[in-house]
């Protein structure tokens, strides 16, 4: 491969890499975290809450039993 056609390929690929680095950078901000954003989307929603409760009773039913006290 001729050096001239070698300099134009490692110029284009640092292009890419200062591409890639300052998008990289960009990311790195602190940004509000994704349950802060989505926090109280839900607020009086009833289909939301049905879903809480189906979900809660759910998860009772996997909890084993406790055993009933005897009567004397």
């Amino acid at each position: 491969m001729p050096p001239l056609e070698i300099e134009k390929r490692v110029a284009i690929l640092e292009a890419e890499v200062e591409r890639l680095r300052s998008k990289v950078e960009l990311a790195g901000t602190p940004t509000m975290p994704w349950w802060e954003r989505i926090a109280g989307t839900f607020a009086n929603d009833p289909a939301h809450e049905k879903a809480m409760k189906l979900g809660r009773a759910y998860r009772q039913s996997l909890r084993p039993r406790e055993p009933k006290a005897r009567k004397r």
